[in-house]
Order: structure tokens, then sequence, then C-alpha cells
């Protein structure tokens, strides 16, 4: 051989080894899909996003975004110009250029592309055009910091225009608007601008400007990792890495155990060092204690263990964010799904106000979570959360919103004395106002319903098509080998029992259907075109993979059984599949306008009793004592008294000492010491309805006699042992 074939030998051996040398360097290749798969190293996820505008709705869901379209989500910007009008500095402008413009684009955008509808879509694109337009050189986003301190103006957050965390917001939205239209100049800004972040962070970290943005740099974790997945640019891990190090440490704080600390204030979570932190702050702090955390810190906060969780696989992220769960429920939870916090965690006793917020950031955290683990649980809590604490926290036109919401209310005031904020927001935080409480929540409650609405429907990682949540929708995509696919959802869930597919094919193929069976059901049926499905679901998915024919239809019964959970001081709940049931109270509403900051809100009050007990009795066998009524619906807006689908008929007993106090229902000292005898009792019909159906309820029921109970009946709250076996 001689020296060009020994070169030409050499050199094919030196690429063969480097060859050999990458793909020993990367993990099992990814299975086959027709829609946007983490990239290695990432861990794969099992289900994927579909393009902003794949999923559409109808029925009542239809009907309530075209509310959210003609009320405050689709015009804020006349509403509240002062904040989110041409002034805001996202815009270009001086006024305004902190969190809450992105917040109501972050919601609106969606909105606009689910909808299709070109005049949301008008209103979206100045924040978008001026975002992409004017980055800076360095690659810096957003609105132009000003070179002195602004002069202060109330109701206007000026300063902090170099802060971190609203970016994060815009970033969100960058993502859907690429997702929506595929627009290349938000590539080539998020990839200018993540350069420019990783250079800055080591000079100013992510706490430099405000605390916010430590605690909820999950939100910028998940953007860089999807651009990554779009460029596989090596530097965006290195950004997921440094982010990881500089944001709150949640994993370890939500696997702390419990000891017995307390919190030095309501806001103690302002208090606390900044990056690198304090060890000793950290190991000290646990989600039972009140004041520890800010309630929508928390929220965010617990996706960002499985957001890193995709880069660094360490099993104990996914642990912590289930302790971080089991802990929040126990310490401080509500039965509709939530968690008192305002704004500072404050405990489980059910007139403690839930931020509206924070159902937003929970939702929006479920949500994640539930596309990166496959995860069943995850879907639970998220439709348990957004059929009975959404619904009731806005009016039914879109126009009011209460700042906090309570498991327990029966009167809307200012004279209210629950809250951590009662003094600085003027007793407002739980009337129904637009400026009432804090205005955060204003802008941030639109982001709620599209993107549950985004999340109905996703691509899997095995080329196929998941339901995971149910509600009146159609989703168009590729499934298989390029097959163009239409599924149609009919169904009255979550008040009725069935959901119902139709498929549309452009040919027939095989695929996988993935459908969730919730954790609250027993026995589900699964038909195809009427024959029963005999397949074995497992961890809560039946994956019908078989070949699919054009115009199959799909039938999923999942029988709902009545049942109860206990809460705090021992109270009782009463549960029906994923919706929680209250007591009705008919109301009544006044207007009010005190001539402050908080503008015209509107109070409720109670026109009925509302001050029942349930029977030990009647709760040992609910189908014999619980009558479910199923009312005519045609299937129209159900979240009102007057719509209610559904409503159970039982029997209570008054309590003549459980009184308002300051307009609150607090409990009395009702346990044991009372007569047993039935024949000594009397009894009053009562109906239950909806949790999201209702604004003023009793949903945590004293019970008489408490002392005859079975342990059966109340929640048993079990330790974190089984999930560290699953994933040690």
């Amino acid at each position: 051989m001689n020296k060009h074939g020994l070169l030409l030998l050499f050199i094919m051996i030196f690429i063969s080894c480097n060859q050999n040398k990458k793909t020993e360097d990367k993990i099992t290749p990814i299975p086959k899909s027709n829609y946007l798969q983490n990239r290695a190293p990432l861990q794969t996820k099992p289900y994927l996003e579909l393009p902003l505008g794949a999923i559409k709705t109808e029925g009542w869901l239809l009907d309530q975004l075209e509310r959210m379209k003609t009320g405050l989500t689709g015009y804020l910007d006349k509403i509240y110009p002062e904040v989110v009008g041409k002034r805001n500095g996202w815009l270009g402008g001086d006024g305004d250029g902190w969190e809450r413009g992105p917040y109501w684009i972050d919601g609106l955008l969606p909105l606009a592309y689910i909808l299709d509808d070109d005049a949301l879509k008008e209103k979206a694109q100045p924040w978008i055009e001026w975002t992409l337009n004017n980055q800076q050189e360095s690659g810096y986003l957003g609105p132009i910091p000003f070179e002195t301190p602004p002069a202060y103006e109330a109701g206007i957050q000026r300063g902090q225009r170099k802060d971190w965390w609203p970016k994060m917001v815009m970033l969100k939205i960058m993502q859907q608007y690429y997702n929506a239209t595929e627009d290349q100049r938000v590539i080539t800004t998020l990839t200018k601008y993540f350069k420019f972040q990783l250079k800055e962070l080591v000079n100013t970290p992510l706490d430099h400007w405000t605390f916010w943005a430590d605690r909820r740099a999950g939100d910028n974790m998940q953007v860089v990792y999807w651009l990554y997945n779009i460029t596989g640019d090596d530097y965006l891990l290195e950004l997921g890495e440094l982010l990881a190090e500089q944001s709150f440490p949640w994993t370890d704080i939500f696997l702390n155990e419990e000891n017995h600390s307390d919190a030095y204030s309501p806001w103690h979570y302002f208090r606390m060092k900044t990056y690198p932190f304090d060890q000793k702050e950290i190991e000290a702090l646990t989600v039972s204690q009140m004041g520890g955390m800010h309630c929508v810190n928390f929220s965010q906060g617990l996706k960002q263990p499985l957001v890193y969780y995709q880069q660094n696989k360490d099993k104990k992220q996914i642990v912590a964010t289930k302790k971080a769960l089991k802990d929040i429920e126990h310490y401080h939870g509500q039965p509709q799904g939530m968690f008192g916090g305002d704004e500072g965690l404050h405990g489980k006793d059910p007139v403690i106000g839930v931020e509206f917020c924070s159902i937003s950031e929970t939702m929006f955290s479920l949500e994640s979570m539930l596309s990166i683990t496959g995860d069943m649980e995850y879907a639970d809590l998220l439709e348990k959360i957004t059929y009975n604490a959404l619904p009731t926290q806005a009016s039914d036109d879109f126009t009011k919103r209460q700042y906090f919401q309570a498991a327990n209310q029966v009167e809307l005031s200012d004279r209210l004395e629950a809250s951590y904020q009662k003094v600085g927001h003027k007793g407002t935080d739980y009337v129904f106002g637009v400026l009432s409480g804090y205005p955060c929540c204003t802008t941030n409650m639109h982001q709620s319903w599209p993107k549950f609405v985004q999340n109905l429907w996703y691509a899997t990682a095995d080329g196929g098509v998941a339901a995971l949540l149910y509600a009146p929708s159609n989703v168009t995509l590729k499934v298989g080998n390029g097959i163009e696919a239409k599924i149609t959802e009919t169904t009255g869930f979550p008040f009725r029992d069935e959901v119902n597919f139709t498929i549309n094919l452009d040919k027939s193929g095989n695929f996988p259907f993935h459908l969730r069976l919730p954790g609250w059901t027993e026995n589900p049926i699964i038909t195809i075109n009427g024959e029963v499905w005999n397949g074995t679901a497992e961890d809560q998915v039946a994956k019908i993979d078989r070949t699919w024919r054009d115009g199959d239809k799909v039938k999923l019964k999942m029988p709902m059984k009545l049942k109860t959970s206990q809460w705090y001081d021992f109270a009782i709940s009463v549960e029906r599949g994923p919706l929680v049931y209250s007591l009705k109270i008919n109301e009544e509403r006044k207007i009010k306008n005190r001539g402050d900051k908080f503008g015209e809100f509107e109070e409720v009050f109670a026109k009925d009793k509302w001050n029942y007990s349930l029977y030990y009795k009647d709760l040992e066998d609910m189908t014999s004592n619980f009558e479910v009524e199923e009312l005519d619906w045609d299937g129209s807006y159900p979240w009102n008294l007057e719509n209610t689908p559904i409503r159970l008929k039982a029997r209570g007993v008054a309590l003549p000492e459980w009184k308002l106090q300051n307009g609150l229902p607090t409990f009395p000292s009702w346990w044991g010491g009372r007569k047993v005898d039935e024949g000594d009792i009397k009894f009053e019909d009562i109906t239950l309805i909806p949790y999201g159906t209702t604004t003023l309820r009793i949903t945590e029921f004293p019970v008489n006699d408490m002392r005859f109970i079975s342990w059966s009946q109340g929640k048993r709250l079990g330790g974190m042992e089984e999930y560290k076996k699953q994933y040690n």
C-alpha cells in the first residue's frame, strides 16, 4: 500500500473512531414523533406540545373563551390604560415597565390564536413587534432602562426595567408566538438574548434586581430548553445549568423534613438572603411554615425541579415535587385543589384566601410537569383546580375578579378580616373588582383558560395522540406516518361521566391513542365502534394502538362515586368525580365605590341560611343519603347558580352558634356533646352544587355528631416512603 493509501486508511479510522465516540455520548435515540421532542442529552418527553391553534374549543368552553374576548382579556387596554396602554414600557413608553403588560399578553395571545380572532391578534402584535424590533446590540431585551430613577406614579411600576423576572414572562409569550406562526425572528432574538443572559448572570445574578426572578427561574429554563431543541446550541445547556445554580433551591427546600421552626413574619420570604443563599436559612425553610413562602412563588417554583430534571436527570427532583404537593395539601390545602396563601402561605382554615395568580401559575406548572413526566396525578389535580377553583374567581362576563377566594365564604365585603393583606389592601381582597386587592391578578388571570385548552391534547413520543384532560374540543394534527387527523371530543364532562371521540383521517393507519383514566374513577369502560376495548391500562393511561379508519368512534365512561375528604378542624367536604360540592346560597350584590385607588367593586351577601352541618350517619352511606340530580342542560355556559347542570340533594343540621365574625364564617366549637338520637334532631333539606358554579358557599362542613364518624371517612395523608421507593 502506498503512502496515500496509508494516509486515506488513517483518516477513515480517525473519522470512524470519532463518530463512535459521538455516538457513545448520545442517549438512547428519541422515539419517532411528528412534533418537537427534547434533543439529546435532555430527557425524552412522553407528551409533546402541539402548535398553538391546533386545538379548538366547542360548547361551553368556547363560550368561556368568548366571554374573555368581550371582557377584561379583550379590552384590558381600555379598562386599565394607565398600565397596559400606550405608555407601557413594553411598547416603548415611559410608563409601567415591569410584569403586568407581559402578564396580559401571556393570556391574550393564546386566546387570539385559539379563537383565530384577527382583532385579538392585532391587539397583541404591537407588543411582539416592539420586543423583536428593539433588542439592543448587547442582546438586552425589554423596556429601555431609565438613565435616572423615574418619578413615582401611583399604581404604576416604572422602575426595575432591567429585572430578569418580567422578561421571563415575555420569553413565554415569544415561545407561544413562534408555536403559532413559526416567525424566525423569535429564534434569532432569543438566541441573542440567551447569549447576553449567559454573559451577564455572572455579574448580575437572577436576584440582583429583585428576588422574584430566582424564585421563578423555572419559566426561564423552560424556554432555554425549548430553544435548544430547535437550534442544538450547546451554550443553552450551559445557561440551563447556570440558571439552576442561581435559582431558589426548591428541590432542597421541598425535601426538607419538618423541623418545627417558624418564619419570622408573614413576609419572611422577602427577607431571606439572596444568591448564593444562606444554607442555614434554606435548611430551616419548609412548606409547612406560615409566611415562609410567597404563594405565587410556590406555584411557579413547583415545576422548577422537574424542568431541571430534563437536564440533570436526578430522580430526587421527582420525589421533591411529589412531597411538595403532599405538604402543601396537608399544611395549607383546601378542597378545590388549591391552598391558603394571601400572599404568604397561611394555613388551611377555609376562610383563608387563595390568590388568583396562584391558580393561574399552579395550573401552568402542572401542565408543564404533566408533559415532562407523563404522571397522571398532575392531570387529576390540574382538572380539579380548573373545574372548581378557576371558574368562580372571575365574574360570568369576565369583567371583574376576586383577588382572593376561599372555600367557605358567605359574605364578600370590605369588612372581612382574614388575610395578611387586610390593612394594606383596605379590606378589598375578597370583593369583585378590577383594582381591588392587588392588580397583578387583573393582568395574570388571562392565561388560565387558554393554556388549559392548549394542554387538552398532546402528540405522543411514539407518534400518536393523547387526550389527557377532558373538555368539549377538537384537535387537528399529524399521527403515525404523516396521517392527517382531526379528532372531535363531545362531552358533558366534568358534569357527566362520558366522553365521546370521533376520529377523522385522510387515510387509514396505525398509531396509538392515549386516554387518561382519572385516579378517582373505578372500572372505567372504553368502547371502540361499540365494542368494549379489553386492553390493559398502565399508570392511569390506556394506550390504544391499532389501525384506525376514518369515522371511528371511541367512548370513555368514567363512573363517578360520591366520597368525602377531611380538612381543617375535622370538617368534611363532599366530592364526586373531579368536582367538589358546596352549599347552594342565593345572593344579593351591591356596588360600592369609596373613591380610593381600589375603584368600584361589588360586594356579595347571603340571602339564605348557611350555617349547616352534615350528619355523621349520612356520610356512612352516601349513596342512600345523597341524591344525585342531573339537570336538563344543553351544554351551554354552566358556571353559575342558574345554569348548574347537576346538584346533590341532602339533609343538614343547622348550628345556631355558627355566626359571622366580621363577615367570616369562622368555625365555632362544634365537636361532640350533641344529641345523637335522630328523633331529637331537626333536619333540613339542603342543596349542594359544584364549587365552580358558586360565588357564596360552604364547602368544608362541620359534622354532627363528629364522635361517631368512622376513620374511613377521613382523608389519610400518607408519607413519602412510597415515592422514595418508587424513584430510588
